[in-house]
């Protein structure tokens, strides 16, 4: 009894902070996971149109030489009518031979409607560009590294055709699976294994909630379709931020007041990180672009009468204010043991949040595999992947580390596109060091001397 007590006493500072996954994950992913699974069974039956509408794709290329063919070819694959599609490639100053490899498609599919524009050098001003060009009922943006699945178009623009209301959406991202199966390195392929699982949770599950509540955040700029006659209503990409996905989201929803939503069953493959390097830098963009995007939206919606309805407001909790804590209890973890705390009740400690983390985890892991039930392929591949939810938690901790570096960042320099690397963040870091030692040495030099 004695050392239950002690323990329980010992453990009363982090059963506090367990109460942050319990409150801010566990019940709403609970919640989540029931409501998502009545809404699934409750589908409503769609019906095709009498005539198909014209779809206006747009594939920004820029120095996709080795990537464009494959994902003309998607396009080419899809379920939608040929004669109803128009694909506009909008080239931002490649520098490698882009043109050839369409050239190469336009002759290996002569039924596809191609054209080929030069724009100026970014990606939003290349959308912007292109959706001028556009002719379609529908205007759909994809990546030029990707492929859609073969009913994606014609699942977009079912969605479309049975709800007016909805104004633009978004699909579902899956990084592909024959390459995440392909990685050679255990560090990598572990990496490229939960970065799946996270898209499928977060695509499949978390987006369809926020879509279900009107509370979307982000349309991702990898794969997003609108109406023309709304998207020609807003500025178009702004050209100023990295968040230009972000912004026209908020501009649709907040500004013009419209319905956004995303269509699960329309699906984009894109290839899996990289290595760790690209995903310390992709995080960091879309931590820096959803605070330069929140902070132009915050001053309009969230105000302090509507601050506990306000979505934005949650939201910027969640992913921004609860960052600073988790650094706080990482940190006094080490400062705990310095003043003789017990290791052993820390490592309980730690054991009972990461517990949590992994119920949450296994949640979602069941709801997206109902989810999965109509990709047969795609669901075999993610079921085998249930030992992601027990590393999942550690690679959720180590982005939350990264996006609190992109916070940090945003503070102290200027947007750009291109983010630092790891290995000039470290070189930085290790200058600055260098440079504290050698002051503390002059000074104690000089101190010395002057005695």
């Amino acid at each position: 009894m004695y050392w239950l007590n002690l323990a329980l006493t010992r453990m009363g500072f982090w059963i506090t902070w367990a109460l942050i996954p319990i409150v801010v994950e566990i019940i709403p992913a609970i919640i989540s996971t029931i409501k998502l699974m009545r809404l699934h069974l409750h589908q409503p039956k769609l019906t095709p149109p009498g005539k198909w509408p014209w779809v206006s794709i747009i594939v920004p290329v820029y120095n996709s030489e080795d990537t464009l063919f494959a994902c003309i070819e998607s396009i080419n694959n899809q379920t939608y009518p040929k004669d109803a599609m128009q694909i506009i490639l909008a080239n931002n100053q490649s520098t490698d031979d882009s043109f050839g490899a369409y050239a190469r498609a336009q002759n290996t599919f002569p039924e596809l409607i191609l054209r080929y524009v030069n724009t100026d050098k970014g990606k939003a001003k290349a959308l912007n560009t292109a959706i001028y060009e556009s002719i379609g009922t529908y205007v759909i943006n994809i990546d030029s590294d990707g492929v859609l699945e073969p009913h994606a178009v014609e699942n977009m623009v079912l969605r479309f055709e049975n709800d007016l209301d909805i104004a633009a959406m978004t699909g579902a991202i899956l990084p592909k699976r024959e390459l995440v199966s392909g990685i050679k390195g255990w560090w990598h392929r572990i990496l490229a294994k939960n970065e799946y699982y996270e898209y499928a949770q977060a695509f499949l599950s978390g987006r369809t909630m926020e879509s279900f509540r009107d509370q979307l955040f982000t349309m991702s700029g990898a794969f997003s379709a609108f109406r023309r006659e709304v998207l020609m209503d807003t500025f178009l990409y702004d050209i100023d931020t990295i968040g230009e996905d972000t912004d026209m989201t908020f501009q649709i929803r907040t500004r013009l007041g419209k319905k956004v939503m995303i269509c699960a069953d329309a699906i984009f493959y894109v290839e899996p990180i990289s290595g760790f390097s690209e995903l310390y830098t992709q995080r960091q963009r879309w931590q820096r672009g959803e605070l330069e995007v929140t902070a132009n939206y915050m001053a309009q919606t969230a105000n302090l009468k509507g601050f506990f309805k306000n979505f934005l407001v949650r939201r910027m909790m969640i992913d921004h204010t609860f960052t600073f804590p988790r650094m706080i209890w990482t940190f006094a973890s080490i400062v705990l043991i310095a003043f003789g705390y017990s290791s052993v009740i820390l490592l309980l400690s730690y054991l009972l949040i990461y517990v949590l983390y992994v119920f949450v985890a296994v949640i979602n892991f069941i709801s997206v595999g109902i989810l999965l039930r109509q990709y047969p392929d795609e669901q075999h591949f993610y079921l085998k992947l249930w030992w992601v939810t027990l590393t999942l938690p550690t690679y959720m901790f180590m982005c939350s580390w990264i996006r609190l570096v992109g916070i940090i960042n945003a503070m102290t320099t200027q947007a750009s596109w291109k983010m630092r690397g790891l290995s000039e963040e470290l070189h930085r870091i290790t200058a600055v060091v260098q440079d504290d030692i050698n002051t503390v040495k002059e000074q104690r030099r000089q101190d010395r001397k002057g005695k």
